[in-house]
């Protein structure tokens, strides 16, 4: 029976062991989430993360990807280690990965301390892969700031309020953006909006307005929302976004604010397992879904996928 490896071990490892280690690492949890070595990895690293998660959506088109370029060089400047997750359409051949991570997301790919891993959508509507929290928890264990890309569907994409802890919706001058999302009531899910393209003049200033107004009528979580204007193509703007990111995460890491904010995805995470797998009457004879500070969602869900079965 081959050996399972200690879960402090495997994390030891694949964070000396570079790029094609934790290539593997996702590789085999993609192939088999639920092995007892996949369960393991995820446990120590639910239990030890490290970096920021930072989620960008917004529609096709809006700049996503020039955006998570501009930040990721930024970031590396400033010398943190950097992943980043761009969630693709799928191809309907394969069910893949439509685009490559590299034509989306601008990286320099002999640096080590930047990691690429796109993930296909599959069928998901809410903007994210299926295995995208699995693969984020693994990554923010590892490196300083985890950035999570969605797949631009438009107003369904709301998972990603599950998966980071710090959102930033992204809106283009011109395209009624603005209004579309606060009929959807995306609007209430970001921390930070921006308005990219902000080089094209009196659009980008009235696209401002109407988000800042849109932001009014919200019901967010009662912190306020900042409403930036970059121009990620000519890197302007770049530097006070990641500022604001950063304001963010110092103000996530008092209170105990950060620890409850994921407690939280944790048990949501949990209930959407037991519902994808069970049902809702699997969901009702799980009883409630609480979950002790330190206690993984994963193997909660291993355990109880047991007694469900």
């Amino acid at each position: 029976m081959p050996r399972i490896e200690d879960p402090a071990e495997a994390l030891l490892r694949l964070r000396s062991g570079g790029k094609a280690a934790v290539a593997a690492a996702l590789a085999a949890l993609e192939r088999s989430p639920e092995a007892a070595q996949s369960l393991s990895l995820l446990d120590a690293a639910y239990a030890h993360p490290l970096g920021h998660v930072v989620g960008l959506t917004g529609p096709p088109g809006v700049g996503k990807s020039t955006l998570a370029g501009a930040l990721v060089r930024l970031y590396r400047r400033g010398g943190r280690r950097v992943a980043v997750i761009p969630v693709d359409p799928s191809s309907r051949r394969s069910g893949g990965a439509l685009l490559g991570d590299r034509t989306r997301v601008a990286s320099d790919p002999e640096d080590p301390d930047i990691y690429v891993r796109s993930m296909a959508a599959r069928d998901r509507l809410g903007g994210l892969a299926e295995i995208t929290i699995a693969a984020m928890v693994v990554l923010r264990a590892l490196y300083d700031v985890v950035l999570l890309e969605t797949v631009g569907v438009g107003q369904s994409e709301t998972d990603v309020a599950d998966c980071a802890d710090t959102v930033v919706f992204c809106v283009q001058p011109g395209s009624g953006d603005s209004l579309q999302f606060m009929k959807a009531g995306i609007l209430e899910i970001p921390h930070l909006v921006v308005v990219t393209k902000a080089d094209m003049g009196s659009a980008a200033a009235r696209a401002r307005a109407d988000v800042e107004g849109a932001l009014e009528l919200a019901d967010g979580d009662g912190t306020p929302v900042e409403v930036l204007g970059v121009s990620a193509a000519r890197g302007e703007g770049i530097d006070v976004l990641l500022a604001a990111i950063d304001r963010r995460w110092e103000w996530l890491a008092v209170k105990g604010r950060l620890a409850l904010h994921r407690q939280g995805q944790a048990r949501r995470w949990l209930a959407e397992s037991l519902r994808e797998r069970f049902g809702r009457k699997g969901l009702e004879r799980a009883g409630e879904l609480t979950l002790a500070p330190d206690e993984s969602p994963f193997a909660r869900l291993a355990k109880m996928a047991r007694t469900l079965s």
